[in-house]
């Protein structure tokens, strides 16, 4: 079972780092999915998440039960919803306009739905 947890780890941890790049898909669950994977399988590769340069305040942050900034929410909440939009413009497909706004709603109220503390 714990090869299982890192593999699944390690792929969630690769997702993370491409919603990095990718304003559609989300960075901040894949993480934390890693993170949880990581916590049960091994603790080197959760050590290593903690003390990432990038990851790790977002992984400390949410397993001390303060959830993620309000800075965090509202730059992910922007850029999310400026490529969906973009997105949608360019498609000018009806299609593609209900897609995005459907993943971008799920997406959103997972956001919302996390604790929020101040920076």
């Amino acid at each position: 079972m714990k090869i299982i947890l890192i593999i699944l780890g390690f792929m969630s941890l690769f997702l993370g780092i491409i919603g990095v790049f990718l304003p559609v898909m989300p960075t901040t669950p894949f993480i934390l999915l890693a993170a949880a994977c990581f916590a049960r399988s091994s603790e080197k590769f959760h050590k290593m998440l903690l003390n990432n340069r990038y990851f790790g305040n977002i992984v400390r942050n949410y397993e001390n039960g303060l959830g993620i900034s309000r800075r965090i929410k509202i730059r992910a909440l922007t850029l999310l919803w400026f490529s969906l939009i973009f997105s949608s413009a360019i498609s000018g497909s009806l299609i593609v306009f209900l897609v995005l706004t459907a993943a971008g709603t799920g997406v959103s109220w997972y956001i919302l739905s996390l604790p929020t503390f101040t920076d």
